[in-house]
Order: structure tokens, then C-alpha cells, then sequence
């Protein structure tokens, strides 16, 4: 059948990603993060990245909205090495990953998607699952900083309730939270958030965004989102379309100079999407 084929052809053009043979050990990051002329498709000329370039400086905040199927998500995997770019490099810290060791690439970015993953026991095993190691008070700071400790402590076993098949169950906008909890946990260099507040209120989302300044000041933040509001407030923000940089600026900038940008925030603002 037609999409039989269609899933061979996509099988066969994945470019394989391999670990180099004598890879790089790089213990910590600092967290500079930058796309040069990077070019991918997952299907032969069929470009979902097309010629991006973009910087990020150790500690900053990238936002990076648009349209489904404008690539966003693409550029995270292309970050976190799901797959390597046609063309381009994609660097951290002045080094091609191609080169760095899978080892230190995981370990220093942890990235938070819209598919949450919890498994079955309490809500301090989910969040400290990142880091089994860090303390009580670790788990109930990353919490607050995802936004996530008012709810919890209101259950009935607060940080011990049990989630999963047949115990509690959580709200999209909770399990992201607690998603996001153990990514800052882990206190990563980079932190990639793939739509990830989508199911919480913009009050919760502007306090997840603060919550980021005081507990993981250092890291790099890469937010990318249908929502303005969640990636308002960052240093830079990118507006893709059909896979490329349709206009780049901070917020300010853009509501003059890009109407996709203009158009989609007001959309969002006139009583459009506030508890998307």
C-alpha cells in the first residue's frame, strides 16, 4: 500500500547517527549552542530544515515559535542528535557534536516534550527518578521551580502520593509539570522544552519561566512553543516557517517586523488561548 511504501522510504533515509570512533570527553558544558547553515529532511529534497543559523550563549533563553510543521521540534532532535543535519554543523561550545561522546551529550541536556513520561509510584520517585541521588529538599526545589509544589502538596500524600494505573491521576498541565521538576533536577546546560507547557494556564507558565531564573540561572533555555506568551521574555526568539527563519528578534522587535509573529500573538491575546 501507499503508506506501507511511504514508511520504507522514510525507514531507508534515515541517516544513521553514530557515536565517532574516538569520541571527545567533555565533562561539564558550558552551554553556547549554535546552528550554522544547518539543512534536513527526512525524506530526499523534502527540506523540514532549510539553511538555519541561530546563536545561543551559555545561560540564555531561546524561544522558538510558528506553525505545526514549521520544524521546531526537528531542530531539538537535531540538538540532542536524534538525527544529524544534511548539511551545516550543529555546535556546542565551538565543537561539532558529531564529535562529543553520547555520554556527555545526554548528560548535559535534558529535554522535556509534550509526551510526558511517568511511571507507576509516588510523585518523589517520578521527579527524583532524574537524579536518584538528590535529597528531599533537591526534589521539593525543582519542584517549585517547575511550578509544580503547590499542587503536589495539596494531595493527599503530598510528595508520597502514588500516580499511575488505578492511583492518582494527574492533569496534562501536572504531568508537565512534573516532567519539567525532573529535568531541573537534573540541573542539565541546556534545557530544551519541546511545547511542553502547553497543557498549563499562562499564570503557571510565566511562573515556570521565573522559576528558571532563580533555581538554573546557568543554563542554556531553549523554549519552543505555539504559545507566545511562553517564549515572550526570552533573549531571542525565532519565527519558523516551512522549515526556515522567517524573522528573528525579541519580542519587542518582532511585534514591528514580522506579521506571522504579530498575527499569531494577537490571535492569542484578544481571548484567544489563555488556558490552552
Amino acid at each position: 500500500s501507499n503508506s506501507l511504501q511511504r514508511l520504507c522510504e522514510i525507514m531507508d533515509s534515515q541517516p544513521e547517527v553514530c557515536e565517532a570512533e574516538n569520541p571527545m570527553r567533555c565533562d561539564t558544558f558550558r552551554g553556547d549552542v549554535r546552528f550554522d547553515n544547518v539543512s534536513f529532511s527526512y525524506i530526499k529534497n523534502h527540506k523540514v530544515i532549510d539553511n538555519v543559523s541561530f546563536e545561543v550563549e551559555a545561560g540564555k533563553t531561546l524561544g522558538i515559535v510558528g506553525h505545526t510543521g514549521a520544524g521546531k521540534s526537528t531542530l531539538a532532535n537535531l540538538l540532542i542528535r536524534l538525527y544529524d543535519p544534511e548539511s551545516g554543523t550543529v555546535t556546542i561550545d565551538g565543537t561539532d557534536i558529531k564529535k562529543l561522546a553520547f555520554a556527555d551529550l545526554y548528560r548535559n541536556i535534558a529535554i522535556v516534550s509534550q509526551e510526558t513520561y511517568l511511571f507507576m509510584g509516588t510523585i518523589l520517585e517520578n521527579i527524583r527518578y532524574a537524579r536518584p541521588d538528590a535529597s528531599y529538599d533537591e526534589v521539593i526545589a525543582a519542584a517549585k521551580a517547575a511550578g509544580a509544589h503547590d499542587f503536589i502538596v495539596k494531595l493527599p500524600d503530598a510528595y508520597d502520593t502514588k500516580i499511575g494505573f488505578g492511583y492518582k491521576d494527574l492533569s496534562g498541565g501536572e504531568r508537565q509539570r512534573l516532567s519539567i521538576a525532573r529535568a531541573i533536577l537534573r540541573n542539565p546546560k541546556i534545557l530544551i522544552l519541546d511545547d511542553s507547557t502547553s497543557a498549563v494556564d499562562t499564570r503557571t507558565d510565566a511562573l515556570i519561566r521565573e522559576g528558571f531564573k532563580s533555581y538554573i540561572p546557568e543554563t542554556t533555555k531553549i523554549i519552543i512553543a505555539q504559545r507566545v506568551a511562553s517564549v515572550q521574555d526570552a533573549g531571542l526568539i525565532l519565527v519558523m516557517d516551512g522549515g526556515a527563519i522567517a524573522a528573528s528578534g525579541t519580542h519587542e522587535e518582532l511585534l514591528k517586523t514580522s506579521g506571522i509573529y504579530r498575527e499569531v500573538y494577537e490571535s492569542q491575546t484578544n481571548g484567544g488561548d489563555e488556558n490552552a
